[in-house]
């Protein structure tokens, strides 16, 4: 009984340490790397005009959408149990549903926007 309980408390420590360390994974730069919307792949630069379509994270819940020259300052927020990343810009809220996250690759997915895959690039 006492190594269970032992095992469980280490697993609730190692579960806390992680999640208070995805939002600090999520700082920097990440480029979009795949869109699908409905089923069907859609074609970032007939989309946007240029592959250069990034999410920029920094701290205190500064964002930074930039697409080609254009920048768009806005703020995140990710909930409590990583399963949800928030962009607020201005009166504008998205909520994305966190499918995938890794040190390197995010896959989130919103009803309006569909599924985007993203790389970290620094």
């Amino acid at each position: 009984m006492k190594r269970t309980l032992i095992t469980l408390l280490v697993c609730c420590f190692a579960v806390c340490g992680t999640q208070a360390q995805t939002a600090n994974e999520l700082l920097g730069k990440w480029k979009l790397v795949k869109w699908t919307k409905k089923g069907k792949e859609k074609n970032i630069i007939s989309e946007f005009k240029t592959d250069s379509v990034y999410q920029v994270f920094k701290d205190k819940s500064e964002f930074i959408s930039v697409v080609g020259s254009t920048e768009r300052k806005s703020k995140w927020k990710l909930s409590a149990d990583n399963s949800t990343l928030t962009i607020r810009s201005g009166i504008i809220t998205v909520p994305f549903s966190i499918d995938e996250f890794t040190p390197k690759k995010r896959v989130i997915t919103s009803k309006e926007l569909g599924t985007l895959t993203y790389e970290k690039v620094d």
